[in-house]
């Protein structure tokens, strides 16, 4: 154990008290579901399902709904799953998700006494964290206990790694203590390979792999009917500083289509009712979807401030501006709504998705932009030529199937643990024991 190990350690084992002050805080603002707050402590919310059960983390909504596919493949192999997340909005999306076998827990945060709280109850045979959930005291605890550990669709940005690379032997201390490092890309595998992850392979993006998000059929059927005969395009995952970039283009747009619908999906729902001021600062009329607004013929801008519902509103545009690019937040995932059939528009800032959004652009299926001018100037193309929408849409599909496998690649990788596990004896709660000697 390093001195910093040692010294996080120490600090959040004193700072129990503040962290619980953390979390009431975040239940006031909403950020926190407090009939839940004694799981964010370790406390179990529910018995723990007897025989073997795989622990899967996904701290956000995209990590979740990523293993599902891995999920499904564990319960098939025997397995029960817990899948917790670290969010409220993954939490909610997982939780009606999630297929008989499995359950929804939240993380607690990484205090070591919360922690070992955690693993004590659920007492996991196979941990399975996706991207870069490296939290010390959870990986300390696993290894305690034995516990194999395996980090899917893993990323490491160039970012991070120069971080961790200023404290080279605590990246070691923690990363040579995971089983197996899978990776998404080729450098994301060197990046963790460098800092002392010692078994990495590739395996690519699980979310390639991830079911489409659903949608209400008959919201579908009512809002279709709604706006049938208008132009229609979404601005999703759209951060700050990007919605006033929107509004001006459809200011520009809607000389040339004077019954343009413009959604907006902000990042962070709650952020509704600024996503209206924008709109309003430019004279357009919007209403909000959280509030029971719906998009009459009267209002220019809808904005979609609700979660878990962008795979209703990707069926209904077929273009699709992706946030987090014409400002430098590293882009958001654009493979939801391509597999949707929705030509993607994006903007200079991609890094965190750069190879996938490489693909689209080469094959024709995503258009980059640099300002809101650019914006309104290939949207308007693009929503008065139908063909080249569809022909788009088709592209972005191609592009993307040469990344897809990723879960079948994922399964393989977990196989051998779990033919280990099945020459082992149970106890009743499920804990793996050694074989009796002949």
């Amino acid at each position: 154990m390093t001195l910093p190990l040692q010294a996080y350690r120490a600090g959040l084992r004193i700072g129990e008290p503040a962290l619980s002050g953390l979390l009431a805080w975040r239940a006031q603002r909403g950020k926190e579901d407090p009939l839940r707050l004694p799981e964010r402590r370790g406390l179990p919310g529910r018995a723990r399902p007897v025989g073997p059960l795989a622990w899967m983390h996904g701290a956000s909504v995209g990590e979740a709904l990523s293993l599902i596919g891995l999920v499904e493949g564990m319960i098939a192999r025997g397995f029960s799953v817990l899948v917790t997340t670290g969010t409220r909005a993954a939490a909610d999306l997982i939780g009606a998700r999630l297929p008989a076998g499995a359950v929804h827990q939240y993380m607690p945060l990484d205090a070591p006494r919360w922690m070992a709280r955690f693993l004590d109850h659920w007492q996991p045979n196979l941990a399975v964290v996706a991207e870069s959930e490296i939290w010390p005291n959870m990986i300390l605890a696993l290894d305690e206990r034995e516990i194999p550990l395996i980090l899917v669709n893993g990323r490491m940005s160039a970012r991070s790694f120069r971080g961790w690379e200023r404290c080279p032997r605590t990246a070691k201390a923690l990363l040579s203590r995971i089983a197996i490092c899978l990776s998404q890309t080729q450098d994301d595998g060197e990046r963790f390979a460098k800092l002392g992850a010692p078994r990495v392979s590739i395996a690519g993006n699980l979310k390639f792999d991830a079911p489409v998000p659903p949608a209400d059929p008959q919201q579908l059927a009512y809002l279709g009917d709604m706006i049938a005969g208008r132009p229609i395009w979404i601005a999703a995952s759209t951060h700050p500083g990007e919605e006033s970039i929107i509004a001006y283009a459809h200011a520009l747009l809607r000389e040339r289509f004077p019954q343009l619908l413009t959604l907006i999906a902000p990042r962070h729902p709650a952020r509704g009712a600024e996503v209206v001021e924008c709109a309003a600062a430019l004279g357009l009329r919007s209403a909000r979807r959280s509030t029971g607004g719906r998009p009459h013929p009267s209002v220019e801008v809808y904005v979609a401030d609700t979660i878990g519902e962008l795979g209703l509103f990707y069926r209904l545009a077929p273009l699709g501006f992706l946030g987090g690019s014409l400002v430098p937040r590293g882009g958001q995932n654009p493979i939801e709504p391509v597999r949707l059939d929705t030509a993607v528009l994006h903007g200079p800032h991609t890094e965190n998705f750069g190879t996938i959004y490489q693909a689209l652009d080469r094959a024709g299926g995503a258009v980059p932009v640099q300002d809101g001018v650019e914006l309104a100037s290939v949207a308007g193309d693009l929503l008065g030529d139908r063909a080249r929408l569809a022909a788009m849409a088709r592209a972005g599909q191609s592009a993307l199937r040469p990344f897809e496998g990723a879960v079948s690649r994922t399964l393989a990788v977990l196989d051998p643990f779990v033919a280990q596990m099945k020459l082992q004896r149970l106890d009743r709660g499920g804990r793996v024991r050694p074989l009796a000697r002949a």
